[in-house]
């Protein structure tokens, strides 16, 4: 299994073809809403272990590349990671802000330059709840004035509706699924529940291609009307 930090492909290796892909995913963002840029992202997944944290560390890192100043957050308030990926403390986060108990100071800055990270901070017995809340709403907006680009990682979809909540907040939702793991049923349940809370999916991250050469994995980006 790679370490924490050998996932930031981004960083590690950017003239890889996985790098490649997620600069063609940055790319088709940005053609997605003409009449406005998009600002705010979900990235989210069926089931756990299909590399949803993975794609939003690597995409938020394809933003600063670009020149767009990036907060990615950690919103996975139950199975928090991406601390471990950029190697940033995690006692201060997410949750201290919508409690009111911490500002801007939550957010770390990492190697990555032009991102910074807000880990998840504790994790609250009520997650669902905080990011449904009228507080998470303005921590949105705060985040928003800070930067040209806001990533939020949440938990997969089976078992929960936490990214369901939080994509009602955001400008729109990208779904990752790993080919040959999830059934299609579930991939229809993921999207009706999206659709039903009003959140606007933008397209899929299809993981686990296998192309000819080193890399036993990419990433792939469709948008979806």
């Amino acid at each position: 299994m790679d370490s924490p930090s050998r996932v930031l492909i981004m960083e590690r290796d950017p003239k890889s073809p996985v790098s490649e892909a997620f600069r063609t995913l940055r790319t088709n963002l940005q053609f997605v809403r003409l009449d406005s840029p998009l600002r705010s992202l979900v990235i989210t997944s069926t089931a756990p272990g299909e590399g949803k944290s993975t794609v939003a560390a690597n995409l938020a890192i394809a933003m600063a590349q670009a020149g767009k100043s990036t907060i990615l957050v950690d919103a996975d308030l139950r199975r928090p990671k991406l601390h471990k990926m950029f190697n940033v403390p995690n006692r201060v986060g997410l949750t201290n802000l919508l409690l009111g108990n911490a500002g801007l100071e939550a957010l770390q800055e990492t190697k990555a330059e032009g991102v910074r990270l807000l880990p998840s901070g504790v994790l609250p017995p009520n997650p669902s709840e905080l990011l449904a809340s009228g507080a998470m709403t303005r921590v949105i907006e705060v985040l928003d004035a800070e930067a040209d680009m806001v990533i939020f990682d949440t938990p997969p979809m089976m078992a929960v509706t936490d990214a369901a909540v939080l994509g009602t907040k955001v400008d729109g939702v990208l779904l990752v699924l790993k080919l040959g793991q999830v059934a299609r049923e579930g991939v229809m349940r993921a999207k009706t529940l999206l659709q039903n809370a009003n959140a606007r999916i933008l397209g899929v991250v299809a993981n686990g291609i296998k192309p000819e050469g080193r890399y036993n994995y990419y990433y792939y980006y469709y948008y979806e009307e």
